[in-house]
């Protein structure tokens, strides 16, 4: 970029025309004023004016490029990968394998504890290769992370192994308070928690898969909640 100062300042300074699309989206603050209203300048400011008048013009029209151009979107979670893609994950498995491995040569092709290793060899596998399949995202250490953010991509890590962890401590839960009810009018309740009625649990077992329905039904009854004595 190139200044050009003019000569003559006896005349008053025109303001230029800007023919370039960058022209509207010049700051307002650069304004241009006629010779009368600046000290004639020297040629010692002239020299150092210049390059600090280029440097200006230059850095605002690299903030319009920059400001208009977007920045690349970030598509990882917290800097994780997906397993079946991290080459952590896939030496962790060649590790575990490997001293699996090692372990057998100490024993018989046909022994219970080669056998037991081979089982174990296969079970590894198949959970490091069910890891991949099912999409889970893993960090630098090579070990999967659950994500508990509420993304429906990764409700099968979090939000669904949870309520289903909530309905069966419930269910346990309600069954046990309806074995209680069900031995507290008999003649020796406490005998019947130390030995306990198998057919009558057995009973109360089967019908507390419905737990929810019956806890909100005493609810709305009154009978959920103890009464005050």
């Amino acid at each position: 970029m190139s200044l050009t100062i003019p000569t003559n300042l006896s005349k008053p300074m025109l303001k230029p025309k800007l023919s370039s699309p960058l022209a509207t989206k010049l700051p307002r603050t650069m304004v241009f004023c006629s010779a009368s209203q600046t000290p004639n300048p020297t040629p010692e400011k002239i020299s150092t004016a210049s390059p600090m008048q280029a440097f200006s013009a230059a850095l605002a029209l690299s903030s319009i490029l920059l400001g208009s151009a977007p920045m690349p979107a970030v598509a990882d979670i917290s800097g994780l990968t997906p397993c079946k893609d991290s080459k952590q994950f896939a030496k962790r498995e060649k590790q575990q394998i490997k001293k699996l491995e090692s372990s057998l040569k100490l024993y018989a092709p046909d022994s219970a504890p080669a056998l037991a290793i081979n089982a174990t060899i296969e079970k590894t596998q198949r959970r490091f290769a069910n890891y991949g399949k099912q999409g889970l995202l893993c960090g630098s250490d090579g070990l999967p992370h659950l994500i508990v953010s509420g993304d429906q991509r990764h409700w099968g890590e979090f939000i669904t192994p949870g309520i289903l962890f909530l309905y069966i401590a419930g269910w346990i839960g309600w069954v046990g308070r309806s074995y209680l009810i069900a031995i507290r009018d008999d003649k020796k309740p406490t005998q019947k928690e130390i030995i306990i009625d198998v057919p009558l649990a057995t009973s109360l077992v089967f019908r507390g898969f419905i737990w929810p329905v019956a806890a909100y039904r005493e609810l709305v009854n009154g009978e959920l909640i103890a009464k005050d004595v």
